[in-house]
């Protein structure tokens, strides 16, 4: 499995190879090394515990160091994440050179705070109309209860605090990779603002990627086929006849 820890830069548009303007968030992804190399016998699981972005010892607590320092590292890091895996020993280092383009990734990271919202805003409602008479409460939720039994039930869709919550996008899908300067650019939009750390991990690699592309484009063509030979006509019954 791949994965790596890295910080949202922004968003810009790329130019794909035949023309098409395509939007891409930016993301510094590592260089991140293997902290903590978890087992089955010590430990109960299998993972590897990574750090991300390096902090000088002054900003650094004594466990922290003591931790890094038990474990052989020199430096400290800022960010540690666990990922299920059992590849890798302590000191390694994970970066970009891993990723391929077109693979395919799960991204997870903390969203945008909204503060305190309404009801049309966080959870979508339509709102009263605005004709007949409706004076004050266009936004307003509406009732909450009937009177029985006399309480609001527990999950009711009301206003309150908006955003800040753990966000995953699957199926995003890599555009670049440049090892020069540690960036990946990641077809459409990721969670948090500029800054954010988010979780990367390939879901499907450019192998399974190119193979489910023959199958549909193999599909495709059987379509066509049959739906040709049913019409009775040869399978190029597309093109335009004078």
């Amino acid at each position: 499995m791949k994965f790596i820890l890295g910080k949202k830069i922004g968003m810009t548009q790329i130019f794909s190879d035949n023309n098409n303007v395509v939007p891409v968030t930016l993301i510094k992804a590592g260089p991140c090394f293997v902290v903590q190399v978890r087992n089955q016998e010590k430990d109960g699981y299998e993972a590897v515990q990574i750090g991300f972005e390096e902090i000088n010892d002054n900003k650094t607590k004594k466990p922290q160091k003591g931790h890094f320092k038990k474990h052989g590292l020199e430096k400290n890091y800022r960010y540690l994440r666990e990922f299920s895996d059992n590849k890798f020993k302590s000191g390694d280092k994970i970066d970009v050179s891993l990723f391929n383009n077109g693979e395919i990734v799960s991204i997870s990271g903390i969203s945008k705070g909204k503060g305190f919202q309404g009801v049309v805003k966080r959870h979508g409602f339509k709102g009263s109309p605005a004709s007949h008479g409706t004076k004050h409460t266009l936004r307003a939720p509406g009732s909450i209860g009937s009177a029985f039994p006399q309480r609001v039930f527990k999950g009711k869709r009301m206003a309150g605090r908006m955003g800040s919550d753990r966000v995953t996008i699957n199926g995003l899908e890599i555009i670049n990779v440049s090892k020069e300067d540690d960036l990946l650019a990641i077809k459409g939009a990721v969670p948090g603002k500029p800054g954010t750390l988010l979780e990367i991990i390939v879901t499907k690699e450019i192998e399974a990627v190119k193979e489910e592309k023959q199958e549909k484009l193999i599909d495709d063509l059987e379509r066509k086929e049959a739906e040709a030979s049913a019409k009775g006509g040869p399978a190029s019954v597309g093109k335009d006849k004078k």
